[in-house]
Parts: C-alpha cells; structure tokens; sequence
C-alpha cells in the first residue's frame, strides 16, 4: 500500500520535468564570470531512497554537465557526500570509501575532455565517520588512496531536530554530535592528514559549531547551506523569529577565522516557496528576492573571501534549474565589487579546497 503521508520537511524528491519546463526563459547575467560550484552531488538511486535522493532517482556526470552547459565559465566542481555508492559489505565504516572510489570515477571521466570543459569533481568532499575519534585514521588513508588525489574534505553531518515533522540528517544522531570528545578529535585527525572539515548542521545548532572551531582551532571548516535555516514543521510562519535567531548565531560564527560559509542549498529548508504547489519555477530575480536578506548578510558578517556559492544541485533541481540559480545567485552579489565577486563565485572555493587555478 502506498503511503499517503506528507513527506518530512527537509525530504528530497525526483525533480519534476514538467514543473521545471515551464520556467520563464533568461539569459545568463555576467557570462564571463568565472564560477566553480563549491558543493553538488553525483548519485543513482535504485530501490531504496538511502539517505539522499528519491527511489530511481539518477544523477550522474551526464545529467550534470547536461545542467552545467546551461551557464557560462563554469571551470570546476567540488562533489559532496550524499552516500552515494558505499560499498556493499564489509567493515560499515569503511563502506563510505566506495562513494570515494565513485567521485574519483566521475572526475577521471571528466578530466577525458569527453564531457565538455568543466572540471567536474576537481575536489571531492567524502564522509567518515569522525565519531571513532583517533580510529578514524585508517579509514581517512583508505579514502585519500580511493580519491587519487582529488580527495580535500570530509563531511559529517549533524542536522538534528526533536521536529518529528522536520527530516534530520542520517549522521544527526542526537543533539550535541560536534561538542563529543571522541568527535573533536577525529576532526583534529583530518588536519593531520591534510583534510578540512564540512560542517553540515541546522540553524538552531551553530553554537556547537562556534564550540568546535575555537576548541580544534588549526581545523579549516567550512559550513554549507547557509547555516541552514529552517521552515517548516513547528518553525513554519516564523520567518522574522527564524532569522533573527541564524543572525545571532552566525554572528559568533564569523567570529570563528577558521570557518567559512557556503551559500545557497536553502530551497528544500528554509521552504521560502513551494516548488509542489507552484505553477511554475521561480525566476531568478523571485528566488534572489526570497532568499537575498540570508546571502547578504552571510556576506557581511565572513566577508566575501570566506564565502563561497554552492549550487547544491540536483537537491535544489527540486525548485529551480541550474541557470536561474546561478543568476539568482549573480543579483543577490550584484552590490559586490569586481574582486568580491571573483572571491564569491570561484576565488575562496579555490583557496579552500585547493584546485589549481
């Protein structure tokens, strides 16, 4: 019997090909804007949803660079766990080094010159499970092996709410996953073997973020999504409160030197419009408006060359298509200088996971 339930707020489903066909056509704003998309996803899922993505729900390198081909000067990519191809049996801390082996894949596919001119997968941000602590360390070797050099980051997430309504992260366990000693010092074995941290929690728990980066001070973090802040569940119709409270404590975060902010990856959170219900996909200049007061304040409180744009696709392919993304994310920016903008769309990626220019 098929569930007739409403998914959890924060669920990720198919794009739907016929919403997104109805966008209204643009062009792409500042073409000669050199981008690298600091945060997307590459996956096929079969029967089973797993932690990320729909059942039957594919997107490989083809469906990506069939995305990227819609802007202009996008010269590289960072892929970002999603448990995407673990491996099938064995020790269960070492399966995330399949998803690993895949990226690398992926890249290698790309580097061909078969797939266009996009670096795809340049950087790979893998998971581990940073719980273990010092045990931890094998499996970061098995994984820099897999990655052929590709591999930069690791991400554990800690997305939790007591929300029933409100999906948590599959690695969001409990409350207080990043203030756990055995954490902290599997996050103090990823500098050792030159790896940074992606931090991935919601907007109500970023103090146990601030707490992590003034604890494990020579780790480079950075944290996606914005803070990701919330709207949906018991937190829906309580905008002002919701960003008055992200504000807050994004404000001690920017004061953490070690940590620097992704944005963007807010459509399936903070539920700012409902991509189920629209007739039609926001324009670019709808979705800057819906989502600009978040993205330019993250911006004055890191700096432009602590911030980086992520397109978080095909999670955002939810709501909008890659180019108007890309132009939504080019008008929320549109204040910026010359040089912050070089730093926003591709310079601080490039610094951080450490691509070549």
């Amino acid at each position: 019997m098929t569930s007739t339930a409403a998914p959890k707020h924060g669920a990720i489903e198919k794009p739907r090909v016929e919403y997104l066909a109805r966008h209204v056509p643009e062009d792409v704003i500042e073409p000669d804007l050199e981008i690298i998309d600091a945060h997307h996803h590459l996956w096929h899922r079969k029967g089973d949803a797993g932690a990320h993505g729909a059942p039957d729900n594919r997107y490989l390198l083809e469906d990506f660079v069939a995305d990227a081909e819609t802007i202009d000067n996008l010269t590289a990519t960072v892929f970002v766990e999603c448990a995407a191809m673990y491996r099938a049996g064995g020790d269960p801390n070492f399966r995330p080094v399949g998803e690993v082996e895949f990226a690398a894949g992926m890249a290698a596919m790309s580097e061909s010159g078969n797939y266009g001119p996009t670096r795809v997968a340049a950087a790979i941000v893998g998971h581990a499970n940073l719980t273990l602590g010092a045990r931890v360390a094998p499996i970061l070797e098995a994984e820099l092996a897999a990655g052929g050099g590709r591999l930069r980051s690791i991400r554990h997430s800690a997305g939790w709410s007591a929300d029933p309504s409100i999906r948590s992260h599959a690695t969001g366990t409990g409350p207080g996953v990043y203030r756990g000693a055995e954490f902290r010092e599997g996050v103090r074995r990823l500098s050792a073997h030159g790896l940074t941290f992606d931090a991935q929690l919601f907007f109500d728990q970023v103090d146990d973020l601030v707490d992590l980066a003034m604890a494990v001070p020579d780790a480079s973090i950075v944290l996606g999504h914005c803070g990701t802040p919330l709207g949906g569940g018991r937190l829906a119709g309580r905008e002002a409160e919701v960003f008055s409270q992200w504000k807050a404590g994004m404000s001690r975060l920017a004061e953490c030197e070690n940590v620097r902010l992704k944005l963007g990856g807010m459509t399936i959170r903070l539920g700012a419009f409902d991509f189920r219900t629209l007739e039609r996909p926001p324009t670019s200049e709808e979705l800057a408006n819906l989502w600009k007061a978040y993205v330019q304040t993250s911006i004055e409180l890191f700096g432009a060359d602590r911030c980086m744009f992520e397109s978080n696709f095909p999670v955002e392919k939810m709501g909008v298509s890659y180019r108007v993304l890309w132009n939504a994310f080019k008008r929320m920016a549109a204040h910026a200088s010359r040089d912050e903008k070089a730093q926003l769309f591709s310079g601080t990626a490039r610094r951080f996971y450490r691509l070549e220019a």
